[in-house]
């Protein structure tokens, strides 16, 4: 495991209160740090000389101290139904994804002309899921609050539209970087100086990390709460999502259900269907089990292929016999015809083609 880079601080890391501590320390005033952050987020400039009403001798101070870019983009992916994949180098040269998708308003409630960015907060995985493109290379580390938020403004320059909402479900077990994660969240939610997303249009997907799900059910910040849970029993579930033996389904439930108390948010089950693994009659029905006292959505995903990996979709009419199950017990449940199929959108893909061909293929 690597740790973060050295070098200059990445600016798009620090609030607004540590980049005025820093400053004050160069014997500048406070204010300097809102200018600071207007031009970087809101202006979106990515260079200190377009900071113009700063003095000359500051900007190349600061520019000796404070890095405002680290993500390298590598290359862009398009999809027949408009979904980008989004590949960067970061500045040890690792490898991180974010995919750009278009309106999916059955799994996020939102508009149909919103925009979602799919969001990496680790390089790898430990986490392993059996399915799982991002662990199969292994974890590599945590990234830090600017990487992450930086994903952001890189694929709205890169796109030339606005992101209305962000899903932390890219590379990475979002809840085990989540002293990082927690950082991004307040710079992309601040509407006064920060990126401006609102908490309700923020999705955090865990695998399962239960004392995280419980911390984050206490913090004040209205996100929402998506659980991958793959399967509805701990013979299914332990099979493919090795987080299962730590803690099971009933541990899980019992979190879910500190959310659901805690929470205004409703709280989303993610459940890809996998043919022959966990898309039988008894998971659907222990599904509906789980998911109908914590009114809880169920969005179904049917498998996106990976290569290396056994697994296939189930046919179309078993998807919609295990849909039809759930409908039946009560559960709100949408059957998502995945984004980006076409461009192998499934977390991790385009990193690991990247990785094994070289860097002559990136373009």
């Amino acid at each position: 495991m690597s740790s973060a880079p050295s070098g200059p601080e990445l600016l798009v890391s620090l609030s607004r209160d540590e980049l005025a501590e820093r400053l004050r320390a160069l014997g500048q005033p406070a204010y300097r740090a809102a200018q600071i952050l207007t031009w970087r987020f809101r202006k979106r400039v990515t260079t200190w000389e377009a900071m113009t009403d700063l003095p000359a001798g500051l900007r190349a101070e600061l520019a000796g101290r404070f890095q405002l870019s680290s993500l390298e983009p590598l290359r862009k992916l398009g999809s027949t139904d408009t979904t980008q994949k989004l590949l960067f180098r970061l500045r040890d040269g690792q490898l991180i994804e974010s995919v750009l998708i278009p309106a999916s308003p059955a799994l996020y409630g939102e508009r149909s002309d919103r925009r979602t960015l799919c969001v990496s907060t680790q390089v790898g995985c430990a986490y392993g899921c059996k399915f799982c493109a991002s662990g199969l290379d292994g974890f590599t580390r945590n990234l830090e609050p600017g990487e992450i938020v930086e994903q952001v403004l890189q694929a709205e320059a890169m796109s030339g539209e606005r992101v209305d909402n962000l899903v932390f479900m890219g590379m990475g077990e979002p809840l085990a970087n989540y002293p990082n994660l927690t950082r991004a969240l307040a710079i992309l939610n601040d509407t006064e100086w920060g990126v401006g997303i609102g908490a309700r249009h923020i999705t955090i997907s865990t695998s399962g990390v239960v004392p995280r799900i419980r911390e984050l059910a206490e913090q004040p910040l209205q996100v929402r709460l998506a659980v991958s849970l793959h399967g509805a029993s701990d013979e299914v579930r332990g099979q493919i999502m090795p987080v299962n033996k730590r803690y099971n389904v009933a541990t899980l439930m019992e979190a879910c259900a500190h959310w659901h108390a805690r929470k205004k948010q409703r709280l989303t089950f993610e459940y890809i269907l996998i043919d022959g693994v966990n898309d039988q009659e008894s998971e659907a029905l222990a599904l509906a089990r789980h998911a109908r006292p914590l009114e809880a959505k169920v969005n179904l995903i049917p498998y996106n292929t990976v290569e290396g990996l056994p697994w296939q979709r189930p046919p179309v009419e078993r998807q919609e016999a295990f849909r039809a199950i759930l409908k039946r017990g009560g559960v709100d449940a949408t059957l998502r015809r995945e984004k980006g199929h076409d461009i192998e959108a499934a977390c991790g893909q385009l990193r690991r083609q990247v990785l094994a061909r070289g860097p002559a293929e990136v373009c």
